[in-house]
């Protein structure tokens, strides 16, 4: 027996990896996170397939009904929204799965933190500004580790991705000020990035809960903050090293600046 663990990508139908999609038309059952994955990109299962929504089941609930199918000899995927590997709750599935002696193949997905990067039109990674990017979320009903705070990542002083924070960000912008963070420091939230109704918001640690407050933003949204965000960043003169014409590398011999 073996489960196909699909990342659908962020919402557009067309960023499912080929992969992915070939597996998807293939499939006699398909399992999806009915609240996050897009309807269209469902819609292309083949005829007949059976298509299980799964937002309304319990973990038990889901992982027998894949266990049901795939004992009748059918093959089974599960898609899941943009990467698995990221807050995917997919080790509790294959926990469950491995014991029953099932195979797993994931096929990752595009992260919905790099289709906000690329709605923002943003690099996240700026030479001699920052060159670092920590994914994480705020704490909530659900803890984090204790050496995870927001407070003591954000002393990082580099561009950080906030997943599933959205109902959260007075206690954002207070942590973000407590790592030391200037109020002004750029945050760009994207809701439902590469859906149709795709919103950006640019604005500050100062100003994020009356941005989001005045946008109706309480979900789906990923929030992304640091001064890789600036606005202008465009306008400065950071350049990375790979296209400095004097820069030797394996693939081509620098010249020297007159």
């Amino acid at each position: 027996m073996k489960l196909y663990i699909i990342g659908a990508g962020p919402g557009d139908p067309d960023l499912i990896t080929v992969k992915g999609l070939k597996l998807l038309q293939q499939a006699d059952v398909v399992l999806y996170a009915d609240s996050l994955v897009s309807q269209e990109l469902v819609a292309k299962s083949k005829p007949g397939a059976e298509v299980l929504k799964t937002a309304g089941m319990h973990l038990e609930e889901m992982v027998g009904t894949m266990l049901d199918r795939m004992r009748e000899g059918k093959m089974v995927v599960r898609v899941h929204t943009g990467d698995p590997a990221m807050y995917g709750a997919i080790m509790e599935q294959m926990v469950l799965l491995k014991r029953e002696g099932v195979d797993i193949e994931i096929v990752p997905g595009v992260s919905s933190v790099f289709a906000a990067a690329a709605a923002a039109e943003a690099e996240l990674t700026i030479p001699d500004l920052t060159q670092t990017v920590i994914l994480t979320r705020a704490e909530g009903r659900t803890p984090v580790p204790e050496f995870e705070k927001l407070t003591d990542l954000a002393k990082h002083k580099c561009t950080i991705a906030l997943f599933l924070s959205a109902t959260l960000t007075k206690k954002v912008m207070k942590e973000f000020i407590n790592a030391g963070w200037s109020e002004d420091t750029p945050i760009v939230v994207v809701y439902k990035a590469t859906w149709p109704d795709e919103k950006i918001v640019r604005t500050t640690v100062k100003d994020l809960d009356d941005a989001m407050r005045t946008n109706g933003i309480r979900k789906q949204a990923m929030i992304l903050a640091g001064w890789a965000l600036d606005p202008h960043i465009h306008d400065k003169d950071y350049r990375s090293k790979l296209y400095d014409k004097t820069f030797t590398h394996g693939f081509r011999r620098g010249v020297k600046s007159e």
